[in-house]
Parts: structure tokens; sequence; C-alpha cells
């Protein structure tokens, strides 16, 4: 579904031309292949111009955004005739700014643009019910606002009363990320103000690798990553399971940055995946395919090349680095207890890690990794990054700082044209959230636990369980409060396992979903109440943080009055707290506008060249801020002055051994077979490819993706996107004849905790031994209570990685048999 079909759609539901009818108002019927050579530029202007002569309505323009979680939130300009959304354009219709690179026009992908059908599903919301079945079952009757409110304040007041407010959860989720102060931030302000609830840290994506880093580059490292316009600087860029062609689509994001940077200097560019992704698709120099959770093997042996042959930078690692070699080494570590002593096979292991050591691992034949370790250690500068992938797996942590280690052994930090092995950053506008009373509960658990701190929670403590504020939990969750959020569910582990758990009363005795849609997660729901789209209410939110060098504020102004019954999160919150009787110290007095208006009162003292009202903001749509020239390289302050500007480590320097961690691998209580070290090493895990028990019965190496029609799991229920972007596993040709299984069969996909249904997608595209799904699918049981959809998630482990507790949905052995 492209930009000329969505066009079309758009010009003749608010005309009400035919497709044939439109093309004969542009003069291009008849034309066959000649009118298509035209080109989709002339196509476009024709057809308007066409529509001008006979008079079909533009219609009003209220700017707003797609919000979805991909990091790169685009505006989205919404023509309404007579109170509805016709359709949807963006920047480069009539002519709203040029599209020179580095102020280019911010283009939705086919999901944003897709947006209308998302306001009028028909899976929408349309008033207050409450559960009628078990939790589940999708069973509810319909209910008055007023008995709504009682419910839940009535609830939330005995949850209070009984248990405290640590036993109130606020339910980790992405559906509403971009959505800023008339979202999550009502959310969070309005349980704050009656006494506060338990928070969560990490995510869902990066809990491993941010958790990680800090360990090695200190705490705030990742406001200092290098922006994608320093690819353009570099010789090489490698990229270890880096895939924004597919996770972030914006024409004005970092896909179409990163490739602009590469193609205009012709960087030589290397892709690490076990898959051959759409990110590269020609436009790389060389695919180097990888089994699933072994990078970390691969790092270690293109270090004991660039050892060996004398290709580190020895100067750097003197002068800003600890634990590289003996002369750096922390005081507490146990002799030969060095990066290099570990890497030539002189630590504790005894295990040269050479390359024909990693080639048995990860795939990659022994010379190919000598001649990728050569390129590397002579490439000035060097660019090397990884995506969020790797990290998502159960010996992720060890991954995330593996990588790292390939820009530290060269010095390829803190120089024009070279990144930490971080994502490329990208430039974040701020933009002010609603004003937050303090949260009185202290308490936080890691969001990948929160199914353990219902069915456990008095057990989990800080060393098993990465409680952090106190020692342990006073309390189980026994409220759940779901804000656009479809993690309760269907983006959580083991959905056998997590649906057994919610289905027990006597554990969560309450939860609260807020939702546009009948998810998979709404159906759980005690009460459900119905949430306006963000195209019905009015905010100011930023563009992502996946833009690459250009971001800037979005304002956001109400296409269309509230449909059906719904309200937004502000309001049903002021009536909760009108019940509770504390609605003064929630709204302070103020509508909603209000606090609008002062958060722009605010951006303006910060940045003078807005526009002088949030009215003329809001006729503008987005406004576009580059990020300014000579920041955004990586840790460039302390490579230029190590001494004048520390990092946030306990030595101010990059820590290769860390004594943080060695204290924790001590003193943490770790289940059989999870691994802390105080150096990045490469750990093998359960259900990795090293597994030889679970491979026994599992052969094949299973993980999940991103699809391009959807974002996570939103999107999901658009069947026009469902029919572009088909769902299905990924297996080689190889794997697949001795299985019996075709292009197109329907097969069946089985772990340890279950199986499903699907499509399979046969192709070389992906290695032989591994598998791929696109997550997000909405799982649906049947009978027998087994998902028929497709999901990943019915296959996948709740058990979390070792040092984040974080998410570990890579790490899966399953079987595919034809069906």
């Amino acid at each position: 579904m492209g930009e000329q079909s969505t066009k079309e759609e758009g010009l003749g539901r608010a005309s009400g031309l035919s497709r044939r009818s439109m093309l004969k108002v542009a003069g291009l019927v008849g034309l066959g292949a000649v009118g298509a050579g035209i080109g989709l530029p002339f196509m476009k202007t024709s057809i308007a111009r066409g529509l001008e002569q006979i008079g079909a309505p533009e219609g009003e323009i209220a700017w707003n955004a797609c919000l979805v979680n991909c990091g790169s939130r685009c505006p989205l300009k919404c023509h309404v005739v007579n109170g509805a959304i016709r359709w949807i354009s963006q920047e480069d219709n009539h002519g709203s700014g040029d599209d020179t690179f580095g102020q280019h026009q911010v283009r939705a992908c086919l999901r944003g643009r897709s947006a209308r059908r998302r306001v009028y599903n028909p899976d929408r919301l349309k008033y207050p019910m409450k559960r009628v079945g078990k939790r589940g079952e999708g069973k509810f009757e319909r209910i008055s606002w007023d008995e709504a409110i009682k419910i839940v304040g009535d609830k939330l007041k005995h949850t209070i009363d009984t248990y405290g407010n640590q036993s109130i959860y606020y339910q980790y989720g992405s559906g509403s990320t971009g959505y800023n102060m008339a979202g999550r931030s009502s959310c969070h302000r309005f349980l704050n103000v009656i006494g506060g609830y338990l928070e969560f840290y990490n995510t869902y994506s990066t809990a491993q690798i941010r958790f990680a880093l800090p360990f090695t580059y200190g705490e705030g490292y990742g406001s200092e990553c290098s922006y994608t316009r320093e690819i353009g600087n570099a010789k090489l860029a490698v990229f270890f399971g880096y895939n924004p062609g597919e996770l972030r689509m914006s024409g004005g994001g970092e896909t179409y940055q990163v490739n602009e940077w590469r193609r205009r200097n012709k960087v030589r560019t290397i892709f690490i995946d076990p898959r051959y992704s759409d990110s590269m698709l020609g436009k790389e120099d060389e695919w180097i395919p990888i089994r699933p959770g072994t990078d970390a093997a691969l790092v270690n042996a293109l270090a004991w090349v660039l050892i060996k042959e004398d290709l580190v930078d020895q100067q750097f690692l003197d002068t800003y680095c600890v634990g590289y070699d003996a002369t750096t080494l922390p005081a507490s570590a146990p002799a030969n207890g060095s990066y290099k002593d570990y890497i030539l096979g002189d630590g504790p292991d005894g295990i040269a890690k050479t390359p024909e050591w990693a080639a048995r691992i990860t795939g990659i034949p022994e010379a190919r990794i000598v001649k990728l370790a050569r390129e590397i250690g002579t490439a000035q500068p060097a660019f090397i990054a990884q995506g969020w992938s790797l990290q998502r797996h159960a010996n992720g942590e060890q991954a995330a700082r593996a990588v790292c280690m390939l820009p530290i052994l060269t010095g390829n930090i803190g120089l024009p044209g070279t990144n930490i092995g971080e994502e490329p950053g990208s430039y974040g506008y701020p933009v002010p959230k609603l004003k937050m009373p303090a949260n009185k509960v202290k308490v936080r658990i890691p969001c990948f636990l929160w199914t353990d701190a219902i069915t456990r929670g008095k057990e989990m403590t800080a060393l098993a369980d990465g409680i952090k504020g106190a020692d342990k939990l006073e309390q189980p969750i026994k409220f759940l409060w779901n804000y656009s959020s479809n993690t309760t569910i269907n983006q959580h582990s083991d959905i056998q396992a997590t649906h057994r758990i919610l289905q027990d009363e006597s554990l969560c005795e309450f939860i609260l979903v807020i939702e546009n849609h009948m998810t998979p997660t709404a159906r759980y729901a005690d009460v459900l109440l119905p949430d306006i789209t963000n195209f019905e209410g009015s905010d100011i939110v930023s563009n992502g943080y996946a833009v690459g060098e250009m971001g800037g504020p979005i304002f956001l102004s109400p296409a269309i009055k509230p449909l059906f019954e719904c309200k937004s999160a502000w309001d049903i919150c002021t009536l909760l707290a009108r019940h509770l009787g504390v609605e003064q110290d929630y709204t302070e007095g103020k509508p909603f506008e209000q606090w609008l208006q002062e958060a722009y009162v605010k951006m303006r003292e910060a940045d003078p060249d807005l526009p002088e009202t949030l009215g003329e903001a809001r006729a503008m749509g987005m406004i576009k801020r580059r990020a300014p020239q000579g920041k955004g390289i990586g840790l460039s302050k302390f490579r230029a002055d190590p001494e004048a500007n520390p990092l946030k480590t306990p030595s101010g320097k990059i820590e290769i051994y860390s004594e943080r961690l060695a204290e924790i691998a001590a003193t943490w209580k770790l289940p059989a077979g999870d691994v802390i070290t105080p150096l990045p090493q490469y750990v093998a895990t359960w259900e990795g490819y090293e597994d030889t028990e679970a491979c026994k019965t599992y052969p094949l190496q299973l993980y999940g993706r991103h699809p391009k029609g959807r974002t996570h799991s939103t999107y999901h229920n658009l069947d026009v996107l469902r029919a572009a972007v088909a769902d299905a596993v990924w297996i080689n040709p190889i794997d697949a004849q001795a299985r019996g299984i075709h292009d197109g069969d329907l097969v069946r996909v089985t772990s340890a905790r279950g199986h499903t249904r699907i499509k399979a997608k046969v192709t070389p595209r992906i290695i032989p031994g591994v598998a791929s799904m696109e997550q997000g699918i909405w799982f649906k049981f049947d009978a027998n209570g087994q998902d028929t959809e497709g999901s990943v998630n019915v296959l996948t482990s709740q058990r979390p990685s070792p040092l984040a507790k974080g998410n570990p949905q890579h790490t899966n052995r399953v079987q595919i048999e034809k069906i």
C-alpha cells in the first residue's frame, strides 16, 4: 500500500469519485504504461488540480500524528469533511516545505497512512463495560460512566486500605508512548495524587542494553550517542542486528537518513544478522549471517585477531580504559583477570577465543572472521552500531557490552565518523510533561517481572529479582492499571502461563483497562473504559527517539469530536479524582487546555523562535529542529579531555572490567545456568545454540521480529495492512525440505511452552537452523485453548535475563511441522 493508493483512496472518498474517474479528471485514462511512467508527483498534482476544477472539498485541516512506538512519530494532516476524517495527507501534499535533505519532509509509512482506519475500526470500544464472564472470555455488559467510575474508585480505595499503594501497579506498555500529557502522564499524575503506585524500570525493548552499558560507559552515556549523520563521515559501518528498514520506515526518520549518508559518501556497510532483512536488499556491501545469541562469540574472535595482529589502539586503551590488560586492571580483580587474558586464553577458562573457536559457535567461516577483524582494525574512522534485537536474549547484557568492545579496542570513540557501539542516536527535542507530584511508593520492579509480582510478590527481593528502592516487596500486585498497553497478555511471554495467572482472581483482584479497541488485553479487564484516540484530542508531542538528526515538536489538534461515549485519560482521571474527593489536587482547578497553554509558554522560553501562540503552532503541525552542528558524537568531550570530563563510572573511565559487576556476580542469587561476569564475555545460555539437551526435541532456534504492517501489536486489526504484509514463519529451504514443507504451507510451531499455527515462508534469506516470526499478532484460543493466529508469545519464556531481569523473547528452541 503505497503513497499513490492511499492518496487515491482518500481523494475518492472525499469526492465520491472512483479511481477511474479520478484518473479521467487528471487526464490519465488510456495512457496505460505511459501514464504509469509519468511519475507520482505529476499524477498527484494532476489529480489535485482536477478535483479542484470540479469542486471536490479538501476539507478542514487538523494536524495530528501517528504516535505508535516505532520511534519515528510522523505528523499527519487530517482532512475533515462534515465532521469526519475523509482522508489523511502529509507534508509532501500542497507544497508545505521543500524536500531538501536535512530539512526534508516527514512522510508517514503505510501504518501512519492507515490511521483513519484505526479511528473508525469495528473494534473501537464505544462505552464503559464490566466483565460478566471469566477473564479472557471477552464477555462484558454495558454500564454507565457513573457506575464505571464508582466501581473503579471504590476498588482503588479498597485496595489502598487493605494492601497499601504498593499493591497498585501501572502496567508497562508502549502503545501510547508518543501520547504525552493527554495519555500516560494523566494516569501517572492521578495515581500519585492518591498516594502513589508500584512503578517499573526498564522496557521490554531495551532492558538488557540500557542496564548493562552504564557498567561500561557510566550513567547518562546515551545523551552523546552519535547521530546518524556521523555515518557519512565513516569509512566503514558495521551493524549488528540493526534493522531500521522494517521497524522505522518513516521517510523523515532514522532509516532515510542512514541510507542517505551511506549512499552519498559511499560508506562500506556490513550487516551481521541471521536474516537478510529489508534494511539490506542490495543497499549493503555485505551480509554476514550469524546464529542468534552468538554475537559476543564473534566479537571475542574479532578481538583475538585485533590483539594478535597489533590492530588495537594501545594508547587509547591505556589512557581512557580500565581492565584491558594488567596495567589498568583494578587491584580487586583476580590474577589474569583482564580482557586481554580472557581473549588470549590466559584467563580462568583457559580457552583462546580464536576464529576457529568462534566459527563453530556462530556459523561464520573462520576466514571471514579474520577478514572482518582486519577491516575493522584498519578502517579509520569506523562506525560500529547494534540494534536492540541481539540484546533481547537470555545473554543480552553480555552481547550488548561485547559489541561495544570493537570501537573501544580500535579507538573509534569520540571522533567524527565513530560511534560507541550503541544504536545510532537521535536529536531529542524536549517537550514538557504534566507537572508530576512525587510518588510516595519508592519501590520499583523490573517491568518484565510483573507476573512474578502477582504470584510471589512478597518473596521478591533486591538480590534475587532486581527490586529497587527496598530489600523486598511488601505486597503482591492486587490492582493492575492498564492504559493503552497490550502487555498484560499479548506482548508478554508465555501467553498460556499468563492466562492462568490472570484467570485466578485471588491473585490480582482487579484489572482496569483503558483502551481504544477490543485488544486481547482488553478481554481480561474487569472494567473496560473507552479511550479517545489522539485524533479526538489535543496534545504537544515530540517527534520521537529514532528521528536521526532532525527532531521537533508536533502539535495535535482534535480532527473530530470524541466518538460514542469515549473519554480522554485526563477526563477519566478527573472523574475518579472527584469520586475520591481529590479533584482539586488533581486538576488544580485548571482544564486540560490550560495545562497545554502553560506548557507551550515554557517551550517558547526555551525556544523563542516558536510561533507566538499555541494556535499558530497547531496550524503549522510540526516544527522541525535539526541537531546543532558539532554535537552528537558519542563521548566526544571525554575523548578530548578525560580529566575534565570523566564518565559517570567509579573510575571515571571506560570500564572494560567492572568491579561493580564483579560484586553483583558474587552477591546476587542467580538460578542455575545464569551468569554475570565483570568482563564482556560470550555466555552460552538455555535454549541457545549450544543447548544440546533442548536441541533434541526442539532443533530450530526461533526469534521474533518487527513486521512492516504494525508496530508491536498496534495496527494488527487493520485488514488492509494484514493483507499487504502477510504474517509467516521464515524457514530456510534446507530445513523446510527436511520437513516436507513448501512455501505457503500451514505449519505448527512448538516450543516447551506451547504451540501455534501459521503459514511458512520458505526462503534463503534466513540461515539454516534458524526460524523467525513476526511479533505482535493478536492471539486467539480455539476450543482446546491453543492459539490459532501465529502469536510468537505462545512460544516464549518468562525466565528473565540474569542482570537486567529483562525480556529474553528472542531465545527460543522450537520444532516446525507441516499440518
